[in-house]
């Protein structure tokens, strides 16, 4: 077992120098700079970014856990341009007022008080502003499953912030499957029917996976010293049933089984000893 050997934590900080890579490249977070466009990521994109610029309103993106969609949302805001003012809530578990706020405050705007009325009318006013500058705004919010049905009417009403030719607010809803499920119940069938462009991200194949762990490892700053072999590509495919933050996990420990038994060709032995480690004593 890797957790046997007195060092292993140690060299869970000398590996990159080992492996001469610049940072770790399987973090977890949802680094932009790691997103790897698989051809269903690269849709999911060009769908989040052509349904922002042509301002249709709501958007739904979902996807399962761990599956990139917080990464690939953190892409399209940076890429978006300077005619695109931008806010992310990345916490569901507000209330109307408290999502209000939260937008005001991500946009810049100073939120005064506990008045919903007064927050709308402050946001209506910056959209407005912003549609005589010719800048479009832009809303994701992250976990959007997690949502209330109040605050999902409140996103709803939303939508009624309009011009006669534009929607002056475009509005991402980002999360999992559960997502689909609570926009089909009759009680937010009126949101259901705005959403005008929807993407699920499917998990990663076998190939895609080989070619997401050659990218992390890439920008990581792999010279090509360290490598995965096909069969430890096909093992962690097999455990992590192409999920990327999953495979983010394993690919960490398989590269720390890898610095304790010195060796810089990742295979089987080493993506099984990395699973007997996340998975633990059984």
């Amino acid at each position: 077992m890797l957790g046997s050997c007195p060092d292993f934590r140690k060299g869970s900080r000398l590996y990159l120098e080992y492996y001469s890579l610049r940072e770790n490249p399987f973090n977890i977070t949802p680094d932009p700079r790691f997103l790897y466009f698989t051809p269903h990521h690269r849709e999911a994109y060009d769908h989040l970014m052509f349904g922002i610029q042509q301002r249709r309103g709501f958007i739904e993106l979902t996807g399962e856990v761990g599956s990139g969609k917080t990464t690939l949302c953190r892409a399209v805001l940076a890429n978006l341009g300077k005619d695109v003012a931008t806010a992310l809530i990345l916490n569901p578990c507000l209330t109307e007022t408290q999502l209000l706020r939260a937008m005001l405050n991500d946009f810049g705007l100073e939120a005064r008080g506990r008045d919903r009325l007064a927050y709308i009318e402050k946001l209506n006013e910056f959209l407005l502003q912003m549609n005589r500058e010719g800048t479009n705004v832009a809303l994701v919010i992250d976990e959007a499953q997690d949502l209330s049905p109040q605050v999902m009417e409140q996103v709803r009403l939303l939508s009624n912030l309009e011009t006669d030719q534009h929607k002056l607010i475009q509005m991402v809803l980002c999360g999992q499957p559960e997502l689909q499920k609570r926009l089909a119940r009759p009680d937010l069938r009126q949101l259901r029917q705005r959403i005008t462009v929807r993407y699920h991200i499917p998990p990663l194949t076998e190939d895609d996976t080989l070619l997401y762990i050659m990218h992390r490892l890439w920008v990581a700053g792999s010279d090509g010293g360290v490598t995965f072999d096909r069969g430890a590509i096909r093992e962690i495919h097999r455990y992590t049933k192409g999920t990327p933050r999953v495979i983010n996990a394993v690919c960490d420990n398989a590269l720390l089984a890898g610095y304790v038994a010195r060796t810089r060709a990742i295979d089987t032995r080493c993506v099984r000893r990395a699973i007997e480690q996340i998975e633990g004593p059984r």
